[in-house]
């Protein structure tokens, strides 16, 4: 099992980016939104994060805790199931002024990954 997020798994596209927000679910836990949407092909998920500058003026305060934000990810991704022939494309969204911990951002993207399972088994049944 590889801890690894590599360039394959990067939400980037413009265009991808809008059909999420147009088309995705969404889901909360405290100051993390996820958008998802279940998309056709085998490749590995793909994910972007981001924080608003309405809560952080400061570029090195927004990009740490996007760090963070893929971090937990990075460590808690194997625990992600995906129907066969799916892959997910999501966006992590942090939305509070406060600074957060690690560990606050690592139980919240465990709680989020735990919601997408029970989102994507209801989608199957």
């Amino acid at each position: 099992m590889r801890f690894t997020l590599g360039k394959d798994t990067k939400l980037k596209s413009k265009k991808a980016i809008e059909q999420l927000f147009k088309d995705g679910k969404s889901i909360r836990k405290g100051p993390v939104r996820c958008v998802f949407q279940l998309v056709d092909g085998d490749g590995s998920h793909k994910i972007g994060v981001s924080v608003s500058k309405r809560f952080f003026k400061k570029a090195p305060d927004r990009n740490r805790i996007k760090r963070l934000l893929r971090e937990a990810y990075r460590l808690n991704q194997h625990d992600l199931i995906t129907p066969k022939g799916k892959s997910i494309e999501m966006m992590f969204l942090f939305q509070s002024p406060k600074m957060p911990e690690f560990e606050t951002v690592q139980q919240l993207i465990k709680k989020l990954i735990i919601e997408l399972n029970k989102q994507h088994q209801q989608l199957e049944d």
